[in-house]
């Protein structure tokens, strides 16, 4: 039987956790949209999880955990790459073509994927007829989406890419996720946050590859950056990757995929607010009407279908 002061650092621990891929993962899209304006994309990559990623690292081997085992390092390689390199990469290239709020909008579609992706859940997920009803209409959010970027004449005139950009990302954060919850999350223990720093470090690894392809550092100069983009940064790095980042990874060990998923639940509405009151960003009903139509099909997904009851004995 789990003692009771357990039983509560864990309650705890799990509301922290929520509360951090909730609120603070909805705040980094204004935040990376503020760091964009003068970081490229890449670099920003680079420097905010090569910072993130040793500190963290750091961290777990004072904690004294078995950081260079070799299979964790090569599972977390895997994670890194398509949790947090692709997806990461998507949405910062993407906000070149929409605005914060929008992203935020059509990422909250990833829990679509992570739900019609798990393979293990197959056989429970696609009896239940909510879960196809929710399939059929949170891809129309989706789609309803796409066709206003392609028809409106008074957005970016790039913007319908923004969007697949986004589907792509959504499609690998989902395998990623399950990735890390079926593979990469056993090689530790539930309070081990090894992985999550490798993770950060093979994708900051990427990063660095691609900014140094695409001549990032030629064309940028540190020194004349403002001091927004670097608190946006370092907010970034400490609240959006050590924390919210590793409340998710630790999430994924202890409760299921499904359920962390619902993080997109509630980050658009936390990107959106900012976005109007402090990015003076413009969000039009038919944005609105697609994130509400997205986030009932998640809902319908997510709804547990009841049980039938034998009938009781006359």
């Amino acid at each position: 039987m789990e003692e009771p002061n357990k039983a509560n650092r864990n309650i705890i621990g799990i509301i922290t956790g929520y509360f951090l891929i909730y609120v603070v993962w909805g705040s980094t899209y204004f935040f990376i949209g503020i760091a964009l304006k003068e970081l490229p994309p890449f670099l920003h990559g680079a420097l905010r999880f090569t910072a993130a990623a040793l500190i963290l690292l750091g961290i777990c081997h004072l904690r004294g955990e078995k950081i260079f085992r070799r299979s964790l390092i090569k599972r977390s390689a895997v994670s890194g790459i398509v949790l947090l390199f692709i997806d990461m990469a998507v949405v910062m290239l993407a906000q070149r073509y929409l605005t914060s709020s929008l992203v935020a909008i059509i990422a909250s579609s990833t829990a679509l994927w992570i739900l019609l992706l798990d393979a293990p859940m197959w056989k429970t997920n696609l009896r239940n007829p909510l879960t196809i009803a929710g399939g059929i209409i949170g891809f129309g959010g989706v789609i309803l989406l796409y066709l206003e970027q392609l028809n409106a004449a008074n957005l970016h005139p790039h913007s319908e890419r923004g969007i697949l950009l986004l589907i792509f990302g959504c499609i690998s954060w989902a395998l990623g996720t399950l990735y890390a919850k079926y593979r990469s999350s056993r090689e530790e223990e539930v309070n081990a946050f090894a992985g999550s720093g490798w993770q950060m470090l093979f994708a900051s690894g990427m990063f660095w590859i691609c900014s140094a392809v695409n001549g990032d550092m030629q064309r940028t100069d540190l020194l004349n950056v403002s001091s927004a983009s670097w608190l946006s940064l370092a907010y970034l790095i400490f609240f959006g990757s050590l924390l919210a980042y590793s409340a998710y990874v630790w999430l994924l060990k202890v409760r299921p995929a499904a359920e962390v998923g619902t993080h997109a639940y509630v980050n658009p509405f936390i990107a959106v607010l900012l976005g109007v009151t402090m990015g003076n960003e413009q969000v039009t009903f038919t944005q609105l009407g697609g994130l509400f139509i997205i986030l009932l099909g998640v809902m319908l997904i997510s709804r547990k279908q009841k049980k039938k009851q034998p009938p009781e004995p006359i």
